[in-house]
């Protein structure tokens, strides 16, 4: 009888280890499937930066973090930076508007223009590896300040209660 439940239980086991084995085989294939191209025009960055102002003006900061290039990845984590953002939310303000994108910008650099509220902004991207890729320490470097921080440090600087 004992052997029999030992039996069972092993087999269980089993069961849970093949499901648990072959359920995360799939998942690092997927993550690691190459995005497709941007192309390398100004109307598709006036595009790709539209949808980035609108995910960060609606929340939706994992596409956002996704768009930032290495350097600006150095600063935090993508679990760090959503997770600040979801925590300390800034004041409520209006959605941007995102206006033209031009060259000429510092080190090749490509000039976003939109604006929030009145106020006329810029942000600088660039592409490389045929993706467009949101510089960070050029168009926030408050921003990048911030980030560095701890959370607690964060949360005091943003004047969010934790």
């Amino acid at each position: 009888m004992r052997l029999r439940v030992l039996s069972a239980v092993a087999a269980v086991a089993a069961a849970w280890l093949a499901v648990g084995c072959s359920a995360s085989t799939t998942h690092p294939a997927t993550a690691s499937a190459p995005l497709p191209p941007d192309l390398d025009t100004a109307p598709a960055l006036l595009k790709i930066a539209t949808a980035f102002n609108h995910d960060y003006d609606t929340g939706d900061y994992g596409p956002v973090y996704a768009r930032w290039d290495a350097r600006s990845q150095a600063i935090i984590s993508k679990a760090g930076y959503i997770r600040r953002h979801h925590d300390c939310p800034g004041a409520p303000h209006a959605l941007s508007q995102t206006e033209s994108v031009s060259p000429g910008g510092p080190h090749g650099t490509w000039l976003v223009h939109y604006e929030i509220g009145g106020q006329q902004l810029t942000d600088y991207w660039f592409y490389a590896h045929r993706r467009w890729v949101f510089d960070l320490v050029l168009s926030n470097p408050d921003a990048v300040k911030l980030y560095r921080m701890s959370p607690r440090q964060y949360a005091a600087a943003v004047g969010c209660g934790h």
